[in-house]
């Protein structure tokens, strides 16, 4: 398995992870023109040269930013493969100079064992105001905050 950043040909497969897991409500759904404007921020799993892993990274201020759209191919599950691309994600906010990362997210087991802690939301405006304002489940958000200091990470 390789990790590397997304390029043109992976957004069909960007878009069909997202959409597998926005139809179980544990995604939001990403229209393909978003991922086109946000394919920078993507980073793929890639095995024979099928993708089977995704996520992105999204920065919101100078001191955080946020793991988002982290889905895996459901035949990789439990393979390492969601793990692969967060560290990743972690090393390049490091690389960055971002002290904090944050994910709102339902996996807080899996998270947590990649050294994130419970955190509230409301200590997160920097989310709140750019993108939580304009999502559907503003008022019934059933989402965890999870954060990890980097600068403090090896």
């Amino acid at each position: 398995m390789q990790i590397r950043k997304a390029n043109m040909s992976d957004t069909e497969s960007i878009f069909q992870l997202i959409l597998h897991y926005a139809k179980e409500g544990k995604l939001l759904a990403r229209s393909y023109n978003s991922i086109y404007e946000n394919l920078q921020s993507f980073y793929v799993a890639v095995d024979d040269n099928e993708v089977i892993g995704i996520s992105s990274l999204c920065i919101l201020d100078r001191d955080l930013a946020e793991v988002r759209s982290l889905a895996v191919n459901p035949d990789h599950g439990r393979k390492g493969v969601g793990s692969a691309l967060v560290s990743e994600i972690i090393k390049d906010t490091k690389m960055l100079g971002i002290a904090k990362l944050i994910s709102l997210t339902y996996q807080i087991d899996f998270f947590s064992n990649l050294g994130f802690s419970l955190a509230d939301k409301n200590d997160l405006p920097q989310k709140m105001w750019k993108d939580c304002l304009n999502c559907p489940k503003l008022h019934s958000c059933d989402e965890t905050a999870m954060l990890i200091n980097v600068s403090s990470k090896d």
